[in-house]
């Protein structure tokens, strides 16, 4: 069978994933709306080899064994019984950013991966199918299949717990300059930190809270409301990073950088300059900002003690056959 390659952004959650209602078909606790990365990606080549013994995985020129090979094993397998076939796939995967470290890596990977493992074993799935699909390997992974601006909806269960565009990259010039204060990969993953969810007591607010907040981004992005968007990604990012530190154990993915970092952008805002920062799971700061400010934003992160890198990056489409 042909060997396809397909490429995928990573993206960064405005309103954000964290706990899931159902772990396995990794449905959220709460819709969630991000955008995607241009210029970052992860290109993913699948085919299926009846010569092969078992499934391998390759990474940036590594073989990859244990869990990551698990996780992508899983999403073949899902693709087998869809298509009907019994054969094991050759997987060779690379990405231009740093993995594991707060930057939605695997979101980018399991969107470019469902792409192309669909594709190789003959499957022709719509957005929405590919959207699902790429759910069940990471659950922001939904949101990278769709362009631009994504809203992942909760849906009654696995059939529309699918994420959807509400915006094309050319709606609004949003930058997202990530600074960089530690790229390496961090101890919990997220998929171990969203089973720790619910054992913060404040989970349960920040879920009940969740439609209010969506509501308030989603308009703030179709508005070109920049104030209430930047308030609304911090204070978002904010409720989540409290759900992590009072979650048992606790998780405290910030360095004293990355809240350096909160201080310094929100100054920068409080003088005039369009910025507002949000967190994944990590310790690096995505700051966005109006793309016409971008170099001045990507200079001034630069200067802060602690920050070893910025990548800067626009609004990206969506998951590709390259």
């Amino acid at each position: 069978m042909t060997s396809v390659t397909a490429q995928a952004n990573p993206n960064i959650a405005f309103i954000k994933y964290w706990g899931n209602r159902d772990n396995d078909l990794r449905l959220p606790s709460n819709g969630s709306i991000s955008m995607n990365l241009d210029g970052l990606f992860t290109r993913t080549a699948v085919s299926f080899q009846p010569s092969l013994p078992f499934d391998e995985l390759i990474i940036n020129g590594h073989e990859v064994a244990g869990k990551g090979l698990t996780r992508v094993s899983y999403i073949l397998d899902l693709v087998r019984t869809l298509a009907g076939i019994n054969l094991n796939a050759e997987v060779m995967s690379e990405n231009n950013f740093p993995a594991g470290a707060g930057i939605a890596s695997s979101a980018a990977a399991f969107a470019a991966l469902a792409l192309s493992a669909s594709k190789a074993a003959g499957l022709e799935l719509d957005e929405a199918q590919l959207s699902r699909l790429a759910r069940r390997g990471s659950g922001s992974a939904s949101r990278s299949i769709p362009s631009g601006f994504v809203e992942w909806k909760m849906g009654t269960g696995d059939d529309d717990c699918v994420a959807v565009s509400i915006a094309p990259p050319e709606h609004w010039a949003l930058t997202d300059c990530v600074a960089i204060v530690n790229a390496s990969h961090k101890k919990t993953g997220s998929t171990e930190g969203h089973v720790l969810a619910w054992t913060s007591p404040l989970q349960a607010a920040r879920v009940a809270d969740a439609t209010r907040r969506l509501d308030i981004c989603r308009n703030a992005i179709l508005n070109k409301d920049f104030e209430a968007f930047a308030n609304i990604i911090e204070h978002d990012s904010d409720m989540m990073h409290s759900v992590m530190m009072t979650s048992n154990p606790p998780l405290m993915y910030w360095q004293s950088a990355t809240v350096e970092i909160f201080y310094a952008v929100r100054q920068w805002r409080a003088s005039g300059l369009p910025v507002g920062y949000t967190v994944d799971a990590g310790a690096n700061v995505h700051v966005m900002c109006l793309s016409e400010y971008a170099k001045e934003v990507e200079k001034r992160l630069r200067e802060l003690p602690g920050v070893s890198n910025v990548l800067v990056a626009g609004v990206g489409g969506a998951a590709k056959v390259v």
